[in-house]
C-alpha cells in the first residue's frame, strides 16, 4: 500500500507498532506464502494432500522451531513466530498446523523437557526439516481430559514397555520421532519414540471434511520397548504436555487472524467487482456492514495477538492470557470466514475462492489445543476463582 491507498485490513495503524526486523521477516514469510501455497493450496486441500515437498523450503526460512534458541534453530522473538503463523495461516491453516506440531509441540517438548543429548539428537534435525516429529496426547476417550489418558508406560529392567492409543495426532504418520505422553507408576510421563520402534502403529484418518491439507492419524502402541534414555527427564505430569500446548495454542491466537484477514480480503475485493442491479455489491450498505464489521474484528484480534507476544517476550505471559487469544481469535475467524463466504454467494462454495475452506478448517482449530468451552472455563476460574470443569 502507498501513503495515499488506506491498508483495509489495518484501520488503526498496527504496522507502526512493529519493528523493522519483525515487517522484513513478515514481508519474507508472505512472499514464500503467495509464492509457494496459494497456487497450489487449492488442489491440496481438493485431494487431501499434504505437500512434504514444502517442508524443506520452510526450513530454509527458519521456520520450524523457530522460537527456540540454539540446535540449529532460528531463535527468533514471540512476536516474529507469531506473524510468521499468521502469514502461513493466511494460506492455509493446515500448513500452520504442520508449523506448530514440529515446532511448539515436538521440538518444543525436546527443548522445554530434554536432556542435552536429546536435544542434540533431534532438534537439528527437526530445524533442517530433515526429521519431522508428532506429539501424542489426545486420547479416542480423552480430549479436553488428558488426566484420564489410558496409554500406559511400565518399567521392564532397564527398559520401557508402551501400550495405548492416540487418536488426531498431526504428522503421525510421516513423522520420524514421536513425543508420546503416558501413565506411569510416577505419574504423566513423556517419551522420545522412534516411529520405526517395533509396536508403534500410525494411521492416517480418512474422509476429513476439515483440514485437508493435513495429516492426523490414528497411533496404536502395543509393547513398544524403549531404552531408559527415551524419557524425557525434565516433563513431570500434566505440566509437561501443557506448557507445550500454550505455546501452540499463542501461535494460534495469531494464525487465525491469518486466515481472518484472508477471507476478509477475498470478500472485499470479490464486492468490488461483482455487479448486482446495476452497481458492484460493495455499493450497498447491507455489505459494507458486513465488511467493517468484519475488519473491526480483524483489527481487535491483531491487536490482542499482539499484546499476547510483547508480553510472552518479556516473559509476562499468563495462560489464562493465552486462552483469551485462542477463544476470541479462532471464534471470530470464524465468524469472517462465514461472514466473507455469504458475500461470495453460490460462488463461494467452490474452492475458486479461501472463505469456506478457512471456515471448515476453522472448525478444527476451534477444537484443538482446547474447545471454546475450555478456554471459557478456564477463564471462568481465572474470574471467580472457582473451577468449574467437574
Amino acid at each position: 500500500m502507498t501513503p495515499e491507498t488506506p491498508d483495509p485490513t489495518d484501520l488503526l495503524g498496527i504496522d507502526s507498532l512493529l519493528s523493522a526486523e519483525e515487517v522484513a521477516l513478515r514481508g519474507r514469510v508472505r512472499a514464500f506464502v503467495d509464492a509457494e501455497i496459494r497456487p497450489s493450496i487449492a488442489r491440496w486441500y481438493d485431494t487431501g494432500e499434504f505437500p512434504l515437498d514444502i517442508v524443506a523450503p520452510m526450513a530454509e526460512l527458519g521456520l520450524l522451531g523457530m522460537h527456540i534458541e540454539g540446535y540449529g534453530c532460528a531463535g527468533r522473538s514471540a512476536v516474529e513466530y507469531g506473524l510468521a503463523a499468521l502469514e502461513v495461516e493466511a494460506g492455509d491453516s493446515g500448513l500452520r498446523t504442520f508449523l506448530s506440531v514440529q515446532g511448539s509441540l515436538a521440538m518444543g517438548a525436546i527443548a522445554r523437557h530434554g536432556s542435552e543429548e536429546q536435544k542434540n539428537q533431534w532438534l537439528p534435525r527437526m530445524a533442517a526439516g530433515s526429521v519431522i516429529g508428532c506429539f501424542a496426547l489426545t486420547e479416542p476417550g480423552g480430549g479436553s481430559d488428558p488426566a484420564s489418558m489410558l496409554t500406559n508406560a511400565r518399567r521392564d529392567g532397564g527398559d520401557w514397555v508402551l501400550n495405548g492409543t492416540k487418536r488426531w495426532i498431526g504428522l503421525a504418520s510421516i513423522a520420524q520421532v514421536a513425543v508420546v505422553w503416558a501413565q506411569t507408576d510416577d505419574g504423566i510421563r513423556g517419551f522420545l519414540v522412534p516411529t520405526d520402534t517395533p509396536g508403534f502403529r500410525a494411521t492416517e484418518i480418512p474422509q476429513k471434511l476439515s483440514m485437508r491439507a493435513s495429516i492426523q492419524c490414528d497411533v496404536e502402541l502395543t509393547d513398544v520397548r524403549l531404552p531408559a534414555e527415551a524419557l524425557l527427564p525434565a516433563a513431570r505430569g500434566l505440566r509437561g504436555p501443557f506448557e507445550c500446548l500454550n505455546d501452540a495454542r499463542y501461535g494460534i491466537a495469531w494464525g487465525a487472524m491469518g486466515a481472518a484477514r484472508d477471507s476478509y480480503l477475498a470478500a472485499l475485493n470479490y464486492s468490488r467487482k461483482r455487479m448486482q442491479f446495476g452497481k458492484p455489491l460493495a455499493a450497498y450498505q447491507l455489505t459494507q456492514e458486513k465488511l467493517v464489521n468484519m475488519a473491526l474484528e480483524l483489527t481487535k484480534g491483531t491487536l490482542l495477538a499482539l499484546q499476547l507476544g510483547r508480553l510472552h517476550d518479556a516473559g509476562a505471559l499468563k495462560p489464562h492470557q493465552i486462552s483469551v487469544g485462542k477463544l476470541n481469535n479462532v471464534r471470530e475467524a470464524l465468524a469472517i470466514a462465514r461472514e466473507a463466504r455469504a458475500i461470495l454467494g453460490g460462488n463461494g462454495i467452490t474452492l475458486d475462492h479461501s472463505p469456506l475452506r478457512h471456515a471448515n478448517n476453522l472448525e478444527s482449530v476451534r477444537t484443538y489445543e482446547g474447545t471454546d468451552e475450555v478456554h471459557t472455563l478456564i477463564l471462568g476460574q481465572h474470574l471467580t476463582g472457582i473451577p468449574a470443569f467437574r
